[in-house]
């Protein structure tokens, strides 16, 4: 067979493997390994052409790994976890046996949380363990939360396995948005009804139609055999077998309709995962309400098995200074390779695709062109038009609230976000000045507004001493919160002062100055005060003005 045919060969070889969906390999310039996922992880690959030696672009992704070596862990109620203070468990198939102790200061004795993902297969085995149910019958509740901070792809069951009986209530919760809202991903309970309200389904029952349901399951709760019944599962290789096949001997359609199923993609893949345990193993219909010391959680490994989410425009992703991000290819970029690079974006964003099957299209994005050649938007517009009369290239319709030659200013009432590169579209912000208390809704290019009289704040929206708001700063210079009247003067329907007759100002503060007096001589000026008229001269004053 000539390298020629066994290509076309290769490549269904390739795509209907099955170990290929769990152990795809590639590297730029690597030969196709039966292990690799099809074409479908290979970004490029050199290929000869009638111009020489090239690079062939390809949609691509992550091979899958173990994801539990990049994640954070976080317990709540933090103090949950048992040793603190050092308490002694009894075992759940038998009350008299009281021999297991867990003490955090004892590394021996210490179950902490990181148990959970260490390497199992050492004996005696490692475990994460709660706090016992000692103050039942109030639930005991425990949250696990998993967090990428980083968007991954599930490719394989989440399998995990609890040393002391599997708990009899618990949900199974992903979130999308890293942690800000949750959803479920599947119910577990002795009892659905009771616990959840929720009709009893195994994963058997979904169809490709009802896939995206929330289940709840009574497979991994019911049934008490200690030595055996550990795991719990949520499946995700049955959920894949509804299109590709119990064997999964049909990739091709799964590819197919991860691409074309409205919300199919999203269901596989997460930023966060949350393990809620509403109730422990009991081992029985009766709780011992004597000996609450046998009813606890105790996890010995948690397996989340997937793959950096790149939107098929990576075929590696890094794991640098404690985060995960992809090495993107197709002039993307971001850590989702969620956009077109600079002075690439001559078309709109778009993830790749699986079709056609068997190489997928990479959809990579262009460089900005124009009839004069490049021409940097940073992003912001797909049209350029040429000034003849000017002889310059402009951005036409700029986007994300930006303006300008290059769509590099922002447009009014909008200021320029400093955290963002020129190229992100949330690089300007609305100004929001409040519209009473600011002269117009422009801003300077920190974002501080120009304020009316009275009115201060980086938005215009307080006041300052001596004012009150009411659609605006108003005086109210006598305020009980504010300034009081000085030098005797009185308040009057808390908006002005009344001063006595040789005071005068908003708060009474200045000397008043009578002419008839003959002038004042007050502070301002630094001369020396006129001294009070005699009892005698103030009688003649009054008399002169009877007359």
């Amino acid at each position: 067979m000539t390298g020629a045919e066994r290509g076309p060969v290769m490549r269904l070889y390739l795509a209907l493997t099955l170990q290929a969906l769990w152990t795809g390999v590639c590297q730029a310039g690597m030969q196709h390994y039966p292990a690799a996922w099809g074409h479908y992880d290979v970004c490029k690959s050199q290929v000869y052409s009638d111009e020489g030696l090239t690079w062939d672009y390809m949609a691509c992704q992550p091979e899958a790994a173990d994801m539990t070596q990049y994640l954070k862990v976080k317990l709540d109620p933090p103090n949950i976890t048992c040793g603190n203070p050092p308490e002694t468990y009894c075992a759940l198939e038998n009350p008299y046996m009281c021999n297991n102790e867990c003490d955090a200061s004892t590394e021996e004795l210490a179950h902490p949380p990181e148990l959970m993902f260490d390497i199992e297969g050492r004996n005696p085995t490692t475990f994460w363990q709660s706090t016992s149910w000692k103050r039942y019958p109030k639930a005991l509740l425990v949250n696990i939360t998993l967090s990428w901070n980083k968007t991954i792809e599930l490719t394989d069951d989440i399998v995990l396995t609890f040393e002391s009986g599997r708990p009899e209530q618990m949900v199974l919760e992903k979130s999308l948005d890293y942690g800000r809202t949750w959803q479920p991903y599947q119910f577990y309970a002795t009892d659905c009804l009771d616990a959840f309200t929720m009709e009893p389904k195994t994963v058997q029952d979904l169809t490709q139609h009802t896939l995206l349901d929330i289940i709840c399951t009574e497979d991994y709760s019911r049934g008490y055999v200690w030595k055996y019944d550990k795991t719990v599962r949520f499946e995700i290789k049955d959920r894949f077998a509804l299109f590709a096949g119990p064997r999964l001997h049909n990739m091709a359609s799964l590819y197919g309709q991860l691409d074309t199923t409205k919300n199919l993609r999203d269901f596989f893949t997460i930023t966060d995962l949350r393990i809620r345990l509403l109730r422990p193993a009991t081992g029985a219909t009766m709780v011992d309400e004597n000996n609450l010391s046998r009813y606890f959680y105790a996890i010995s490994d948690i397996k989340v098995q997937g793959r950096c989410k790149c939107n098929l425009h990576a075929n590696s992703c890094v794991f640098d200074k404690e985060k995960l991000s992809c090495e993107c290819e197709h002039n993307t970029t971001g850590p989702d390779c969620g956009r077109c690079k600079r002075n690439y974006q001559g078309r709109a964003w778009s993830a790749g695709s699986y079709l056609p099957i068997p190489k997928g299209t990479a959809n990579i994005c262009e460089p900005s062109l124009n009839s004069e050649g490049n021409c940097e938007c940073f992003g912001h517009s797909n049209r350029c038009s040429y000034i003849e009369l000017l002889n310059t290239v402009i951005c036409v319709s700029c986007k994300h609230n930006t303006r300008g030659q290059h769509c590099q200013l922002c447009k009014l009432g909008f200021f320029r976000n400093a955290s963002a590169e020129l190229d992100d579209e949330n690089v300007c912000i609305e100004c929001n000045c409040n519209p009473f208390g600011s002269v117009s809704d422009h801003c300077n290019g920190t974002g501080y507004c120009r304020c009316k009289e009275g009115t201060t704040g980086p938005k215009c929206r307080k006041c300052l001493p001596g004012y009150m708001w009411e659609d605006g700063c108003k005086s109210r210079v006598c305020d009980n919160e504010l300034m009081r009247c000085q030098n005797g003067g009185v308040c009057i329907s808390n908006v002005r002062c009344n001063c006595p007759s040789a005071y005068t100002g908003l708060l009474c503060e200045k000397p008043r100055c009578e002419s008839e007096l003959g002038g004042c001589r007050g502070a301002e000026s630094g001369q020396t005060p006129l001294r009070p008229l005699s009892p005698v001269g103030l009688l003649l004053l009054l008399g002169s003005a009877l007359l």
